[in-house]
C-alpha cells in the first residue's frame, strides 16, 4: 500500500545542503500498522510529511497503492504532536472537518456513533482549550476515523500524555483499527507503545535518517500482556537493537 524506493530529503540552510532523509526503502502492506522509532531529529517527521503529501522535493519515489501521492485523490488522515485540532471549533466540528473539506456530506448518526465510541458526546460543543490532552486526543482519533482513510499517519500522538492515560488512548486506537483495518504509520519514542501498536517496527538511525532496521512483531495488540515475561524479553531485545543500531549513527 505504502511504497517508498531510494527516498531522500534535503534542504537548504545558509546555501548549505543538510540531508535529512537517505535512502529509505520501506513497504507497508494494505491494512499493517507500521510503528517507526528513532532518536529525535532523524527525520520522522519529515517522513511522514512525504507520505502525507506535503513535502514533494525529494529524490526517489513515493507512492500509495501504486499511484503517486495525492492528497486530492487519496484519503490520508494526518495526526501531527499537537492534535490538529482548531481551537476557534467546536468538538464536533473538528471531528466533521476532515469529511467536510472533501466536500463529502456527514451523516448525524455516524458523528454521533464515533463521539460515543470515544466517550465525548458530552463534550460535542466544547472547545479544545476545555479539554484534557486524552479528550483532545480521542477527538482527532475521532476525525481520523471518521475520514475513513485510505491511510492514516500518526506523529508521536500519545506522547504528551501521562503514562494511564496514554495506555487507554492506545487501547482506543487498536479497537478503533480493528474495526476499519486503515493503513497506518505511527511515529512514537516510545518501545512499549511501538510493541503494542506495531505489525512491523522500523528503526530509524540518525545523520543523515536511514532505516537501520525492520522488524516483525508478534506482540502486535497485545495490549494485556505488558506485565508477560514474553513482553519484557522483546521489549529488551528492541531496546538492544535501537542501541546498536543508534550507536552506529
Amino acid at each position: 500500500m505504502i511504497d517508498l524506493q531510494h527516498l531522500s530529503y534535503a534542504y537548504m540552510v545558509d546555501k548549505k545542503c543538510v540531508q535529512v532523509l537517505h535512502d529509505i526503502n520501506m513497504h507497508v502492506g494494505k491494512g499493517e500498522v507500521c510503528s517507526v522509532i528513532g532518536p529525535s531529529g532523524c527525520g520522522k517527521s519529515t517522513l511522514l510529511k512525504i507520505i502525507a503529501g506535503l513535502l514533494h522535493d525529494y529524490d526517489g519515489t513515493a507512492t500509495l497503492d501504486g499511484n503517486s501521492i495525492c492528497p486530492n485523490r487519496q484519503r490520508i488522515g494526518f495526526m501531527p504532536q499537537d492534535y490538529g485540532l482548531l481551537p476557534w471549533k467546536t468538538v464536533r466540528d473538528n471531528i466533521e472537518l476532515g469529511r467536510k473539506i472533501r466536500h463529502e456530506r456527514v451523516q448525524e448518526k455516524d458523528v454521533v456513533s464515533m463521539m460515543q465510541r470515544l466517550g465525548i458526546e458530552a463534550f460535542s460543543n466544547r472547545h479544545p482549550r476545555e479539554l484534557s490532552g486524552g479528550q483532545q486526543q480521542r477527538v482527532g482519533l475521532a476525525r481520523a476515523f471518521l475520514l475513513h482513510p485510505d491511510v492514516l499517519l500518526m506523529d508521536e500522538p500519545f506522547s504528551a500524555l501521562d503514562a494511564i492515560t496514554r495506555e487507554e488512548m492506545q487501547e482506543v486506537f487498536l479497537s478503533l483499527w480493528h474495526e476499519q483495518h486503515v493503513t497506518t504509520v505511527l511515529v512514537t519514542h516510545y518501545v512499549e507503545e511501538a510493541l503494542c501498536l506495531g505489525q512491523k517496527i522500523v528503526i530509524l538511525a540518525d545523520a543523515p535518517g536511514r532505516i537501520a532496521d525492520v522488524l516483525d512483531n508478534p506482540l502486535f495488540s497485545c495490549i494485556d500482556q505488558r506485565s508477560k515475561p514474553e513482553f519484557f524479553r522483546m521489549s529488551c531485545y528492541l531496546r538492544e537493537r535501537i542501541k546498536e543500531n543508534w550507536s552506529k549513527a
